[in-house]
């Protein structure tokens, strides 16, 4: 949401999304950048987004504005700060300084944006740049335009790019978002690249209209029967420890351990969703 557009930042109270992004960076022009960041402040210090996780974007340290969006966002009572095109954990670090310089809370993140090719070659490295990290976001409308690859529908060109960004935020403990589809006129198109990312492993999508909150919820939210199995094997392999039993079955299938925190992550999902659909329109 374009932090120079007020009611957009008024709107995203209403919002069904767990995670709003409050925009400094591109959707922001030059001249209206200390507006955005006003309406940002003024908007938290109203508050109302409920459970939702707010995260600022802001602009890169390479420009004129990165590192003053940093200092006046870093206490501005967002959750966290997203720091678009990164390509180096020099960046990252350089932005957790100016984030403490600026009296950031402890709990603040510092997400990033995986963009560019240079990006995708140092993912790991940016990955284990500080504890503090939050979650990687990929930007693939510039990474299509770095590869000079094309937009397909089973979007092969970037199997190799997102597969790879998976494996790091997996190996660092972060969350991972997916890039936004950017024809709304195609529902369809949109629901089979939102299946696509949940079997991939991304945690969520990206979006850039709240037309297509509803999809991207009922895909990567567990589902009524999810969170029924999700209590089923918890119980079950509860029933199999009482009985020194490490393993048991579930209507045929093999419940263990892994099993288990698989379920409880499914049930923890459910509670927040639950949560942010309770305080949404």
């Amino acid at each position: 949401m374009p932090g120079s557009n007020p009611r957009a930042l008024e709107k995203g109270r209403s919002l069904a999304a767990d995670i709003l992004i409050m925009d400094l960076e591109d959707s922001v022009t030059p001249d209206k950048k200390q507006a955005a960041r006003d309406n940002i402040k003024a908007a938290l210090g109203e508050g109302g987004y409920g459970a939702r996780e707010i995260m600022v974007r802001v602009n890169h340290l390479d420009t004129d504005h990165g590192a003053e969006d940093i200092r006046q966002m870093a206490a501005c009572g967002a959750d966290a700060l997203l720091m678009p095109k990164t390509e180096d954990a020099a960046t990252l670090r350089s932005a957790l300084d100016l984030m403490m310089e600026a009296g950031a809370p402890d709990h603040m993140k510092l997400w990033f944006m995986i963009e560019t090719p240079k990006g995708i070659l140092r993912a790991e490295e940016i990955a284990g740049a500080s504890d503090r990290l939050g979650g990687i976001v990929l930007g693939t409308a510039d990474l299509t335009k770095e590869l000079h690859c094309l937009k397909t529908a089973d979007r092969l060109p970037y199997l190799y790019s997102l597969g790879h960004c998976i494996v790091v935020a997996r190996a660092y403990g972060l969350a991972i978002i997916d890039g936004p589809f950017e024809d709304l006129n195609d529902d369809a198109g949109f629901a089979a690249i939102c299946q696509q990312s949940l079997e991939w492993g991304f945690d969520g999508k990206s979006l850039i209209h709240p037309k297509t909150i509803a999809t991207a919820n009922e895909t990567f939210g567990p589902s009524p029967a999810d969170i029924e199995r999700a209590k089923r094997v918890i119980s079950a392999f509860a029933e199999a420890e009482a009985k020194s039993q490490g393993v048991t079955l579930l209507d045929g299938q093999l419940v263990e351990r892994l099993h288990v925190e698989d379920a409880r992550r499914v049930l923890a999902l459910a509670e927040k969703a639950a949560e942010i659909a309770a305080q949404s329109e």
